[in-house]
């Protein structure tokens, strides 16, 4: 339902980079260890290669650790790709604050929160732990690459996170870290925000709650 004066009736968000951050510190000191800077894992893990196939629900995580260790492969012994992988894979993360209540006052001003994510096929699971899900989350519906066999920013993601939220994609804002994904959103008709930072955010929602 639109509701008149509004500038959208529905907000989709990504996870990580706007609600979920992850605490490095652990696996940077293993890849000290291990005679390898900063990042290196992520740099492996991370490539379309590496990640897309786990994104669109193809591979195990235990899968995932062993591509890991295979980019690794000519730079530490197996086994130590072995354990970065799995080191990465376990990372612990925790939800921004500002973002979920952000995100609650667009919930109790009638909003629909629609989570738009390229995801692991363990979300739930980490969805649960954030405590985002559940009568006290502040989430509506999950869009989850890894359910759908697709990935951001191909545009049937983000219209069939307007078809569950109930609204057309040009009263939709989608909210994401990556231009790519912004821009793609922005094609179908969307209101884009490129996020930085909760201010973005709080500028956005300030209208309407």
């Amino acid at each position: 339902m639109t509701s008149r004066g509004r500038a959208f009736d529905a907000v989709l968000t990504d996870l990580d980079g706007v609600i979920r951050f992850y605490e490095m510190a652990e696996l940077e000191q293993a890849e000290r260890s291990a005679g390898l800077p900063a990042g290196a894992t992520a740099e492996i893990a991370f490539r379309p290669e590496t990640d897309m196939p786990l994104m669109r629900g193809e591979i195990t995580k235990e899968r995932w650790i062993e591509s890991i260790a295979d980019g690794l492969a000519d730079r530490v012994p197996r086994e130590r790709g072995h354990e970065l992988g799995t080191t990465l894979a376990e990372t612990k993360f925790r939800a921004d604050d500002a973002v979920v209540g952000l995100l609650r006052q667009a919930r109790a001003a009638g909003l629909p929160v629609l989570l738009v994510t390229n995801a692991t096929p363990w979300l739930a699971d980490d969805l649960a732990l954030l405590g985002l899900t559940g009568p006290d989350g502040c989430l509506d519906d999950v869009i989850s690459s890894a359910d759908l066999g697709i990935t951001k920013p191909d545009r049937r993601m983000y219209e069939t996170a307007a078809e569950r939220a109930g609204v057309a994609p040009a009263r939709c804002l989608f909210v994401d870290d990556r231009q790519e994904n912004v821009d793609a959103a922005v094609e179908l008709g969307m209101t884009g925000l490129l996020y930085r930072e909760p201010a973005d955010l709080r500028t956005a929602l300030t209208p309407l709650v």
